[in-house]
């Protein structure tokens, strides 16, 4: 069976058509790779790619993507609703088939070590990945923006694992690590306080005391007007989706707010969403590997 390995590179840019063709020529150009998923968001001002492939395809398609955005995004003149510290923010690895998390983090350092050597471009290390248990949450090692990210780096704990202790002039910084899967999940409230949304987030969020797995934050959808409270579901099964939708859905109720919609971003497992469909349908003794039909025919319905 061959190695898969699943990257999905977050890039500050959502509104430029024309770099978010570049980014697409990139990600579609290298053998052994295929773009599965291709997200763009202007609220966010941010990108979202999904790719599949060999290790080494990975490897390279993620400095490849690195290499163009640091080409033609400048985050001096980079302004939206999702927080960011590098034109490209985030560079996760997933195993997917045949391969192990150990060797996601090793594709990890190898990637963040050829950025910096060529691009000049410094990286943290996050997820399985870090080098220190602080540097293992994303939002810790974002904190403070690119805005905030040169005063940041002179401080005792924060030299970065590949470069110097300065950003670059455009691209900032990157986040580069392995981890399991996890869900990109946002629900929309149909309210344009975004206050409320943002006292949501604090209340679910496992950083300030609500669910373990479940990262969130308030954030604007100016072209509808909305507020959003939008989450990383680092393990889907730990909590699942259909927690924080509830418990967001209660929290509403308290300040007069109702949901208006969800969204997933990006591609997701299916069991994330098949956990939602037996918990909302009340299904007894369900077993969705003996009876989803999709399962048996992927091969994958046999019992562990």
């Amino acid at each position: 069976m061959s190695k898969l390995v699943e990257c999905i590179p977050n890039f500050s840019e959502g509104r430029d058509k024309e770099k978010l063709k570049q980014l697409e020529s990139v990600a579609k150009s290298v053998k052994g790779c295929t773009l599965f998923d291709f997200q763009s968001d202007e609220n966010h001002n941010r990108c979202v790619l999904t790719l599949v492939g060999s290790p080494e395809a990975i490897e390279e398609v993620a400095f490849q993507l690195t290499k163009k955005a640091t080409e033609i995004i400048d985050l001096n003149k980079h302004e939206g609703a999702h927080p960011r510290m590098g034109a490209t923010d985030v560079i996760p690895f997933v195993p997917t088939m045949d391969i192990t998390l150990e060797e996601c983090v090793e594709i990890s350092k190898r990637v963040a070590k050829r950025i910096w050597e060529e691009l000049k471009v410094p990286s943290f290390l996050y997820e399985e990945s870090a080098t220190r248990p602080e540097r293992k949450n994303l939002a810790t090692c974002r904190k403070g923006q690119f805005e905030g990210m040169t005063e940041k780096l002179q401080e005792k704990d924060w030299l970065p694992d590949f470069g110097e202790r300065k950003i670059h002039p455009t691209a900032g910084i990157t986040a580069i690590g392995a981890r399991m899967p996890l869900v990109a999940f946002n629900v929309n409230l149909d309210t344009p306080n975004v206050e409320i949304a943002n006292k949501i987030a604090k209340a679910i969020r496992g950083s300030s005391g609500g669910f373990k797995y479940c990262k969130a934050i308030g954030v604007m959808l100016e072209d509808r007007g909305i507020a959003q409270v939008s989450m990383n579901m680092v393990n889907y099964e730990g909590t699942p989706l259909y927690y924080t939708y509830e418990m967001v859905k209660v929290l509403a109720k308290r300040y007069g707010v109702n949901i208006i919609g969800s969204e997933v971003v990006g591609l997701t497992p299916a069991k994330a969403l098949i956990d939602c469909a037996e918990y909302y349908l009340k299904i007894e003794n369900f077993d969705c590997r003996k009876q989803i039909m999709e399962y048996h025919l992927i091969g994958e319905g046999e019992e562990e």
